[in-house]
């Protein structure tokens, strides 16, 4: 059974504030979890192959080719860049992501 300080140490690292009738419910389900990993670690599973992905599907992805769809030009580029909170000519204008 996990400890009420091991509760509040997994809500710190999730970053999530737990009352305390929180704290007791996930006391409890955290600790049924963790006692059937344990039991999953008790099965033998030495003569069983590895399982990677179940559908039998290899590279199952659609060529990357134009689909024309929606035929690009002027018309429609001038919509789609005009929806654009910030823009600068025919670009659409987003804040910096990276620190100077």
């Amino acid at each position: 059974m996990l400890t009420d300080k091991e509760v509040k140490h997994i809500a710190g690292l999730a970053r999530i504030q737990l009352t305390e009738s929180e704290q007791d419910k996930f006391k409890k389900d955290l600790s049924s979890i963790l006692g059937y990993i344990d039991t999953l670690k008790k099965v033998d599973t030495e003569s069983v192959e590895p399982l990677y992905q179940v559908t039998g599907l290899e590279n199952a992805v659609r060529p990357d080719e134009p689909r024309n769809s929606f035929p690009m030009n002027e018309k429609l580029n001038e919509l789609l860049i005009g929806q654009a909170p910030m823009k600068e000519e025919k670009f659409v204008k987003v804040k910096s992501v990276l620190k100077k």
